[in-house]
């Protein structure tokens, strides 16, 4: 079976892309490191060698084929991972926290017999955020049911909010850890009922101006860094330049995890990664060997600012080599704030950020074409040769930096 753009790509059904078949897997924890040394084996041995970490924390392998696909599925099992299938339920993404308020993970594991008791019959995108008010965060992911602990004079609780990330969704309560379960039940089995293409936000009234009382984002560290964990030991958060590796370099990355005494690796939103338990010594080592070998050790890289897709040649659909493109922006572009500033998109299709991007370079038959504060979709208001974009880039930013300062 493979499903087409719009559905999710897991493991029992890939997803048909422009090099190939794409696999994505939601990890429900930490992976142990000899088991993601045999996943990245797998994404060698029947794809293209190409693995990537999503925005929401998913590990997605690339080019398969018909026949390799099954192949991969077999030697993924025989892994035994533990692998969100169905509705995804999205937990904290740093193991042994001691400063979250309540068990995100045990909550999330409870969700999800639960709904698979239930076979519900709900769209492919339908997700619920688990977020345990620990030092990392999940209010940047989108999910039609969040739930996200508060500490109360009555101890942890709840805060119930529908279709949106924590700036956006809508607010319905305060409800207790013992609650959470039957009262996600009920909401997904409200949207089954509506159809099974529905989304929470099928359940909430038509939008009224001024009548919604959005949530204020916790302010939290990024994934990237060190995160201390339970008896003196970190978790050392690593990037992807624009969320991608080969497997056999990430494979590397998980031995020297190993040779530096860590037993695991998960993969976190925001297309990271974080290794542990480590000492402090042990993760200065792992953060030389793992900047020697380009991936992102520091929050305020700039590779972390850019979407880029794999473009051309990785992808018959690119018109553009988004990826090298990207690399290029990334070294002579500056590039101020938090968020993705820039969106750079094979083709129209705009697969590594579907949204709107305060600049976004798609791939067109007459070149770059340029949109501003839009998605890969809208109308390019100009357009550039590939070799001409840093400048044209630059010159943007800089009128805009301008503006700004005027």
């Amino acid at each position: 079976m493979t499903h087409v753009r719009h559905a999710c790509p897991a493991l029992s059904a890939p997803m048909e892309t422009g090099d190939g078949l794409l696999v994505r897997l939601l990890p429900t924890g930490p992976i142990p490191l000899d088991a993601f040394i045999g996943l990245c084996a797998a994404a060698r041995a029947h794809g293209n060698g190409v693995m990537e970490i999503t925005a929401r924390g998913s590990v997605q392998v690339r080019g398969l084929t018909p026949i390799s696909a099954p192949l991969f599925v077999a030697q993924v099992a025989a892994l035994d991972l533990d692998i969100c299938e169905g509705v995804a339920v999205i937990a904290d993404p740093l193991p042994d926290d001691p400063t979250a308020l309540i068990d995100a993970h045990g909550l999330a594991a409870a969700l999800r017999r639960a709904i698979a008791a239930a076979m519900l019959v709900l769209a492919p995108k339908v997700s619920v955020v688990v977020d345990g008010g620990g030092r990392l965060g999940l209010d940047a992911l989108f999910a039609d049911i969040r739930l996200r602990a508060l500490a109360t004079p009555e101890g942890p609780k709840l805060q119930l909010a529908l279709a949106g990330d924590a700036a956006s969704a809508t607010p319905l309560g305060v409800l207790s850890v013992e609650e959470a379960v039957d009262t996600v039940l009920a909401l997904l089995t409200s949207i089954a009922a509506v159809g099974p293409g529905a989304r929470a936000a099928d359940l909430l009234p038509a939008p009224n101006a001024g009548a919604r009382v959005a949530t204020t984002p916790q302010s939290r560290p990024q994934a990237i860094g060190r995160h201390p964990l339970k008896d003196h030991a970190v978790a050392l958060g690593l990037g992807l330049a624009f969320g991608q590796a080969q497997a056999e370099m990430l494979a590397e990355l998980a031995r020297l995890a190993q040779i530096n005494g860590a037993g695991w690796l998960r993969p976190a939103p925001d297309r990271a990664l974080l290794l542990g338990p480590l000492s402090a010594a042990s993760a200065s080592a792992m953060t030389q060997a793992a900047q020697a070998r380009d991936f992102v050790v520091e929050a305020a890289d700039p590779r972390r600012r850019i979407a880029a897709c794999p473009g051309a040649p990785a992808c018959a659909h690119g018109l553009i080599a988004a990826r090298a493109l990207a690399a290029e922006i990334a070294r002579h572009v500056t590039l101020h704030g938090d968020g993705i500033a820039i969106h750079v998109s094979g083709c129209a299709k705009g697969c590594a950020h579907p949204g709107s991007a305060p600049l976004t370079v798609v791939g067109t038959s007459q070149g770059c074409g340029i949109v501003r504060d839009g998605a890969a979709q809208a109308a390019p208001s100009a357009f550039c040769n590939p070799a001409d974009l840093v400048g044209v880039l630059d010159r943007i930013l800089g009128k805009a930096r301008e503006t700004v300062d005027a």
